[in-house]
């Protein structure tokens, strides 16, 4: 057999010339995985959808739901990537010439490559769902906030959002108010004593001379005592303070739940891509492995000692 001047076969120097990567192979399984991830990801939500059910006591529950969605996006992964490592293993570049060992570590990049570019066109695709599930645990704090407006605004009814555009209000009614309080309508009355609530749940105290003014405007239109009509006052504040209280914390444990479901959801969702990650990895060698079994048929054509490609 010929050999070059410094010592070296030609098929050796030819191969340390020859790239390591076979993009070729890599898009061609990367785009698989990417294709097999669509289709496995849009039955998930097929059958998901088929099995959650509005009525009660119907269909799969929350935490059964959020289970099988994980198991599912495990088992989407591992066979997509899988699919996706093994064709990238199988069409790459067979190298000639070259240690074992080199030839392990190579086919496992390959898969590797070939599932971050799957992951990064599924990513894509399905955008909109993962920027859905971060934005609804980093919001989960703002939902707190809205629980107790929400509240507050049960609690004001139709005047309160009369304040709304008018938070001098409150300001506005003291200065017409007179020791005749049933000279103002009922529904004067009413607005009045909403807005004094909703500024003083705000404020978390009720002002001695409002709780009198309050009184008043009760004793007035039930025929109470004044003393009747302030007791009147303190417990329908304090029911109304218990309401408020329930229903911002309501809001809270509503929000930490959000908050946890979005994390163990995001941190399963991260297991689960190690899983596709090392599942491509691993079918892209047995994939080379199969590749180099090949035996490829004797022709009567001169076969030249350039490496197989």
């Amino acid at each position: 057999m010929n050999t070059s001047s410094d010592g070296f076969y030609p098929a050796i120097d030819e191969s340390t010339t020859l790239s390591g990567v076979s993009w070729g192979a890599i898009f061609a399984g990367a785009a698989a995985a990417a294709a097999l991830s669509l289709i496995l990801i849009l039955l998930g939500f097929g059958l998901g959808f088929s099995a959650v059910s509005p009525w009660a006591n119907e269909g799969i529950s929350a935490k059964g739901l959020g289970i099988t969605t994980i198991v599912w996006l495990a088992f989407t992964q591992i066979v997509a990537s899988g699919v996706g490592g093994y064709i990238a293993g199988r069409l790459r570049v067979k190298w000639t010439y070259m240690h074992g060992d080199e030839v392990y570590f190579r086919d496992t990049a390959h898969g590797f490559l070939a599932w971050c570019v799957a992951t990064l066109v599924t990513a894509t695709l399905i955008a909109g769902s993962v920027s859905s599930l971060v934005s609804g645990g980093v919001q989960a704090g703002a939902q707190v906030a809205g629980g107790a407006a929400n509240a507050l605004t049960q609690v004001a009814g139709k005047a309160a959002a009369n304040t709304d555009s008018d938070q001098y209000g409150y300001y506005i009614d003291s200065l017409f108010r007179s020791d005749r309080p049933d000279a103002i309508n009922d529904d004067a009355a009413r607005g009045t004593v909403t807005r004094i609530f909703a500024r003083s749940l705000s404020d978390g105290q009720l002002a001695a001379e409002d709780r009198t003014y309050i009184a008043q405007l009760v004793a007035q239109r039930t025929n109470m005592t004044q003393a009747d009509a302030e007791r009147r006052v303190d417990e329908v504040y304090a029911r109304t303070q218990k309401a408020v209280a329930d229903a911002k914390l309501a809001a809270q444990q509503a929000a930490d739940k959000a908050a946890k479901i979005a994390a163990w959801t995001t941190l399963w969702m991260f297991v689960a891509l190690l899983f596709g990650a090392f599942f491509a990895s691993l079918a892209a060698t047995y994939g080379g492995r199969r590749r180099d079994a090949v035996v490829y048929l004797e022709t009567d054509t001169y076969v030249t000692t350039a490496p197989v490609r």
